[in-house]
């Protein structure tokens, strides 16, 4: 494989009472509506795992091996990390049981909602850990119904072997413009592809400029119609896109999000200790070398830090 990530460099810092506690290092960087870097910081062009970023472009590969969806909603779902509302529990239910499946199908691992909310309802009625709760199921089902729907077996579905996963290595490949050098196992068991920063902003951006690429076109109109099923209620990538009009974003684990604006350009980046805090604040500034504004950037410029209940510094971005 070729090196792997270097690292960043400092990006936000945490200050609390006026006294700098903390920085969080990474990289980002910044591409215009031309596909060119506009601004970049740390290592933007060696291999990451986007991890849950590559879901748009996973989607895309389930849409060319001939899955097919009625609903534009259910590709939101497919695109998702949900936060496991009862909307989006119904939702992969109703999924597999069009196929003819149900929950033992799906490969992902029982788990709780990621939800603060959802995870509390669950846990106040008694409940627990499910494979339909845990936030990857909508990919998951989708996998399912790409294989009924292109005639492969659903048996071993998420193996890097299996014809599926194939397929989906060569979309990711397709759009970033990139080799995945490196493949891992991805928090629920399907395939993880590497991408640099610089091919996953690249990916957005094709993404939303994909006016001949009806497939792609599907895949990014889908989750900014349907942004409360890509997250949740309360979810930063969903707020974001009901937030500035047009947007495609989605968050990866490990303090990654990639976003685009067509016309604009597209921003992607990783925190480098995963930190889930400094990846807006980060973003915001990115979102800004643009000249993208909207109230919902002001809301995410900075993370408030609390002391005794009220607010006395927060982690604001340095780049």
């Amino acid at each position: 494989m070729g090196k792997s990530y270097e690292g960043g460099v400092p990006l936000a810092e945490v200050v609390r009472s006026d006294f700098v506690e903390g920085v969080h290092r990474g990289s980002v960087v910044v591409v215009d509506a031309a596909g060119g870097v506009l601004a970049g910081a740390g290592d933007v062009t060696s291999p990451i795992f986007p991890r849950s970023s590559n879901k748009p472009m996973q989607a895309v590969g389930m849409l060319r091996a001939g899955l097919r969806l009625t609903d534009p909603a259910d590709l939101a779902l497919v695109s998702a990390s949900h936060a496991g509302e009862e909307f989006h529990l119904a939702r992969v239910a109703g999924l597999l049981a069009g196929a003819g499946l149900d929950e033992d199908a799906l490969h992902c691992p029982p788990d709780l909602p990621a939800g603060e909310q959802a995870r509390m309802a669950v846990l106040r009625a008694g409940g627990g850990p499910t494979r339909i709760r845990m936030n990857c199921s909508g990919k998951h089902a989708g996998m399912l119904l790409t294989c009924r729907s292109a005639g492969w077996p659903v048996d071993g579905y998420w193996r890097v072997e299996h014809p599926l996963q194939q397929l989906l290595r060569d979309t990711v490949e397709d759009l970033t413009g990139e080799e995945a050098v490196a493949v891992g196992v991805d928090g629920c068991g399907a395939p993880v592809l590497s991408a640099s920063l610089t091919g996953l902003a690249g990916a957005y951006l094709r993404l939303v400029e994909s006016e001949n690429d009806p497939v792609a076109s599907a895949v990014a109109d889908a989750m900014r119609a349907h942004p409360e099923i890509v997250g949740g209620t309360q979810a930063d990538d969903t707020r974001l896109m009901r937030g500035v009009p047009g947007l495609l974003a989605k968050i990866g684990a490990e303090g990654v999000i990639a976003a685009a604006l067509p016309g604009v350009g597209a921003v992607a980046l990783k925190i480098d200790d995963g930190a889930g805090r400094a990846r807006m604040p980060v973003l915001v500034s990115a979102l800004r070398r643009l000249g993208i504004a909207a109230p919902v950037l002001e809301e995410f410029a900075a993370v408030p830090l609390f002391g005794g209940g009220l607010p006395v510094g927060g982690v604001r971005p340095l780049w």
